[in-house]
């Protein structure tokens, strides 16, 4: 079949794309480099560089290449930037979406699976792990438009008879991550050690070892992308593990797993403490029960084997080789 892939060139949407062309597909690749790389691209992909947000150019390529499935990657994923500038979030996010999900319905896609955020929809859960359904209480502009965005694709189902499932990731972690923003945290972690320089934890004053969270590792994430494809129909699936970590605990496994890889000083083994981020969240872990059941996916990587494989590539891309 033939798959877009919207963000295709980003970190976790390149290996989508890797995951889609191994077993097969045909993938179009849609990404406009904000943060995505060239590097990035599967040579066996077609790219077009363009932005969601631009329906016109966006439409030409649905005409042109009469997609079977839509793989919706691409989004504004900073919550401190969604803090600082709602409406780009909104723009990116909502309108961005709607525009794909507009092309979708007149181009007759059979189903678009959208990527959601179980780490911020939720907000500050009382139930712990946190099932699907559990009311979301976004806190954050980035956990709004994610969760406005899974509404928009319950009425285009329900008025036009478009397909979908919704993947909520937990936080996701792994080769080609980018050390910025809160949402690489552990390429964050590994690219200060890695300059010698020390990390920082951001924590509330209560709970100094950081925020908890549900690390899930991105090659899991691209397996339940896969079984996405023919599985999941209107429904929501959380992916990650169903275990939480906390910051401090993170980078203490992160700091001796790379330190044995590498020459890393003892004395970065000493993290700065700083106040929470706005639209933090205290603490976040999935409850991955109905994924297993229906979708017959769970993770194959536990935190230690994600790391040392995240580890390898970023040593290896931080020398150069």
């Amino acid at each position: 079949m033939k798959i877009l892939v919207t963000g295709g060139a980003g970190f976790i949407g390149s290996h989508v794309v890797d995951g889609y062309i191994s077993k097969g597909n045909e993938v179009v690749v849609v990404d406009n480099l904000s943060s995505g790389k060239w590097e990035n691209i599967n040579k066996k992909a077609k790219f077009y560089l363009v932005d969601i947000r631009d329906k016109d150019v966006l439409e030409k390529i649905f005409e042109k290449e009469e997609i079977d499935i839509v793989n919706h990657h691409a989004a504004q994923i900073s919550v401190p930037l969604s803090v600082q500038n709602p409406a780009l979030d909104a723009e990116i996010n909502v309108l961005g979406l709607l525009n794909i999900l507009e092309l979708s319905v007149k181009y007759h896609v059979k189903k678009v699976i959208f990527i959601s955020s179980g780490g911020a929809i939720y907000g500050e859960a009382d139930e712990y792990p946190t099932t699907e359904n559990y009311p979301p209480k976004p806190l954050s502009p980035y956990a709004v438009t994610k969760f406005i965005s899974e509404k928009y694709l319950y009425y285009y189902s329900h008025q036009f008879g478009l397909d979908f499932t919704v993947l909520r990731y937990a936080n996701v972690y792994g080769p080609r991550q980018i050390p910025h923003g809160e949402a690489g945290v552990v390429s964050i972690f590994m690219t200060k050690l890695l300059k010698g320089e020390k990390c920082t934890i951001y924590a509330y004053k209560d709970e100094m070892e950081g925020m908890k969270r549900d690390y899930v590792y991105v090659k899991d994430v691209v397996k339940a992308n896969i079984l996405a494809l023919t599985k999941g129909s209107k429904d929501v699936f959380n992916i990650g593990t169903g275990i939480p970590t906390s910051t401090e605990a993170l980078f203490s496994k992160i700091f001796i797993i790379m330190k044995k890889m590498c020459n890393i000083p003892d004395d970065l083994r000493f993290t700065n403490k700083a106040p929470q981020r706005p639209g933090d969240i205290r603490r976040s872990c999935l409850n991955i029960s109905k994924a297993k059941k229906c979708l017959k996916w769970k993770p194959d990587y536990d935190l230690t084997k994600g790391i040392k494989e995240t580890a390898i590539w970023q040593i290896k891309h931080f020398k150069g080789v």
